[in-house]
């Protein structure tokens, strides 16, 4: 069995940190959940409150966090564009502030250092599947820069603490991400598909349907994140991780309506401002280095998912949104 270890991660009470804890816990390990509860949600970790090796700071890392740990995860700042853009100068200060605030725990404790960055820094690209060799196509003035070019500060952060004071980091880019535990007023388009079917409300659909996303479910992204940080240490990144599956927005929306027998019709809203036409990750250095690429197929996923808000769903509407 795996030695055990002191394990941060900030945003742990978030969708995917919330997961991460249950495996981290499950291999063995201690757990210390970090979170300042803007997104994340105390009912993702109710059931880990009483595990013996598992414990939760409340606290927000653009200040200095004070803590002994072996490895840290940065998962910690809001992925949706109605969150990370509902307070966009505090999304830039977790990004940047906490970056620096976490690489300065790693320097002090010795402790190896994970970032979850995003598909994001890829912009809209105009290279199709995105290799990490790839510099992206971001707007640096635009409504969605404070995350995109907060998550590309973070990565130049990550880097250069390596360079100079030789942290041992580790870089990963998340493509879309789904499951159970994502909250339904986050505005993401499988949430909010799925939300609006079962109660057979219309779907929304920004602009004409033809852009593409490639859909990760939450097991085998945390697969990737746990590989990831026990590659070896020369395996800096940064890495995709997510699905390469590619589907338009219409095709998943007649996904979600066929598994949830729903009768909701398809409307049209403006597409908004520097949203990606198209978004696939080329997952070659994942295969390669890690030996990682995703097994869960989208229906599977989404049946799974669907699964979780009917359960959420059967609690109450009220319920279903409150935080």
């Amino acid at each position: 069995m795996e030695e055990s270890k002191k394990i941060v991660i900030t945003g742990g009470a978030g969708f995917i940190g919330s997961h991460l804890c249950e495996r981290l816990l499950a291999a063995g390990h201690e757990v210390i959940c970090v979170d300042n509860f803007y997104t994340g949600r105390k009912a993702n970790i109710a059931h880990l409150l009483d595990h013996p090796r598992f414990d939760v700071v409340r606290h927000d890392i653009t200040e200095p966090l004070v803590l002994q740990a072996d490895e840290v995860y940065n998962l910690a700042c809001p992925a949706s564009p109605g969150h990370y853009q509902a307070d966009p100068i505090h999304t830039m200060k977790t990004s940047v502030l906490g970056s620096i605030n976490l690489l300065g725990l790693a320097r002090r404790t010795g402790a190896k250092s994970l970032l979850a960055s995003t598909s994001e820094v890829y912009g809209d690209p105009l290279v199709h599947p995105q290799p990490e060799s790839y510099w992206g196509h971001v707007n640096p003035c635009g409504v969605r820069s404070c995350y995109d070019e907060g998550k590309r500060s973070a990565e130049a952060l990550y880097f250069d603490y390596h360079r100079q004071h030789g942290i041992p980091i580790k870089v990963v880019r998340i493509f879309n991400t789904y499951g159970p535990r994502m909250r339904p007023d986050d505005g993401r388009v499988v949430s909010n598909f799925i939300v609006q079917a079962l109660m057979d409300e219309p779907l929304t659909i920004y602009g004409d349907g033809q852009q593409t996303r490639s859909f990760c479910y939450v097991d085998d992204l945390v697969d990737g994140l746990m590989k990831m940080m026990a590659s070896p240490d020369e395996v800096l990144g940064p890495i995709n991780l997510g699905n390469p599956g590619e589907f338009t927005m219409l095709e998943l929306a007649e996904a979600v309506k066929r598994l949830t027998n729903s009768r909701s019709r398809i409307v049209h809203e403006p597409l908004p401002q520097d949203d990606p036409k198209r978004r696939q990750p080329d997952i070659t250095r994942a295969r390669a280095v890690l030996g990682w690429q995703p097994v869960v197929q989208l229906e599977q996923g989404l049946l799974r998912t669907i699964a979780y808000f009917e359960a959420q769903l059967s609690r109450g509407a009220v319920q279903l949104v409150a935080a």
